[in-house]
């Protein structure tokens, strides 16, 4: 890792939460918050193309096309993933708790249909078996038990580097510990998590999408394939990055 990528990290954060509260639409916070929540969501399903989701985030409104169908659900997932977003940049440097990971749950599943479903637990683990593909992943009983070891084994690491926030989302997906929405509370703690220990976060994208699905498939027998795919993501965000922030602390950046 450069030398300076901590300090490029540091000034990311600083511009994140200043363009937050000037409502700045030209920089990297708006470019950061329409871009993961248009992937996420995006590889989760929804239809909201990314013109979409911008105009969402700046107008809170929807221009559709003539005869477009648009689900209620993608249009709050995608308000919701904003907030979540939000809600990261508030508790960035914290440790990762299970009272942040079921609070971006609740965050970014509040208010959808599943929410109304009285087995669906918003914001707490799933009661419901549930799969990823053909293969079962953690029974309900055993989720908080597993969530919590998972926790332990990370915390307790002497240095946090990237190969470890990966290691965990694929362990985090393995468990799938809530009934839905666990990919995209998965990759909103890696952003997260990118943040606090001085690491170039990074976004998932069409273009990554399939590669990522195969590494987490693979990760068990070979680390190096989701790996190289978060590294690809990463190294697509630092130029971002990069241009974006500029002209704030040039110094650092060189």
């Amino acid at each position: 890792m450069s030398a300076n990528v901590p300090k490029l990290v540091k000034i990311l954060v600083e511009r994140l939460l200043i363009e937050r509260k000037q409502k700045y639409n030209k920089g990297i916070y708006h470019f950061i918050q329409t871009e993961l929540a248009y992937n996420s969501n995006r590889i989760e399903g929804s239809k909201l193309s990314k013109e979409h989701t911008i105009n969402l985030f700046n107008t809170k409104t929807i221009l559709a096309m003539k005869d477009e169908v648009i689900s209620s659900d993608d249009i709050v997932e995608a308000n919701n993933h904003f907030r979540a977003f939000d809600y990261i940049l508030d508790v960035y440097d914290e440790p990762l708790s299970e009272e942040i990971i079921k609070k971006i749950h609740f965050i970014l599943k509040n208010n959808t249909s599943d929410s109304f479903l009285e087995w669906f637990n918003v914001g707490e683990y799933k009661q419901e078996e549930n799969m990823i593909g053909d293969t079962f992943t953690t029974a309900p009983e055993n989720v908080s038990d597993e969530v919590k070891a998972l926790l332990k084994r990370y915390l307790s690491k002497a240095e946090i580097k990237v190969d470890d926030i990966i290691e965990f989302h694929y362990h985090f997906e393995k468990i799938h510990p809530f009934q839905d929405g666990n990919g995209r509370v998965g990759r909103l703690i890696m952003f997260k998590e990118c943040l606090k220990y001085g690491i170039i976060p990074f976004i998932i994208n069409e273009q990554h999408k399939m590669y990522y699905y195969n590494g987490l498939r693979q990760f068990k027998a070979e680390k190096g394939f989701l790996t190289d795919t978060c590294l690809s993501a990463q190294d697509t965000l630092t130029v971002y990055c990069r241009r974006l922030i500029s002209d704030f602390n040039k110094e650092y950046i060189s």
